[in-house]
């Protein structure tokens, strides 16, 4: 006998599962953060797709932050991301980028709050332990800067 469940029981549930970039900065490099910080991250349930470990040259720097050339930090911050090895990943779990933000905490580890990885790994508003994308946009084409397309599927 085949029993049939009445059609209002079932719905569908949109998921958005989302790939976005981290990047452990040099500061977290240099304190041996690597293997915390990416610990943290799958122990908030996201799964680490791709990473590297990569020294920034002063172009993909400029290029990379280009957004921010107009600031009055930008060239302390060229400096600081080429000034060691930096780890960028890609990072997957629905709603990445919003929920990865949140992990991640307030820009200045001052203000970020107890738990985040910034509060816990970084020491100043530049010297903060990681940059994530702010957007869905920003995360994809931050990931195809680094990764390339592939690493968007």
């Amino acid at each position: 006998m085949l029993l049939q469940m009445p059609t209002s029981l079932f719905y569908l549930v949109e998921t958005s599962m989302e790939r976005t970039l981290l990047i452990i900065k040099p500061d977290a490099v240099a304190q041996n953060g690597i293997g915390k910080i990416i610990k943290r991250l799958e122990g908030k349930g996201f799964k680490v797709i791709e990473l590297q470990k990569i020294h920034l040259t002063r172009t993909q720097a400029t290029e990379f932050y280009v957004v921010h050339k107009e600031r009055p930090f930008y060239n302390d911050l060229l400096d600081f991301m080429t000034s060691g090895p930096a780890v960028p990943m890609v990072l997957e779990r629905e709603n990445a980028v919003a929920y990865l933000r949140e992990v991640i905490g307030s820009t200045n580890p001052e203000e970020a709050e107890v738990g985040t990885i910034r509060k816990d790994f970084g020491s100043d508003i530049q010297n903060n332990a990681v940059h994530a994308s702010d957007s869905p946009e920003n995360g994809r084409n931050e990931v195809a800067f680094f990764f390339g397309e592939k690493a968007l599927s």
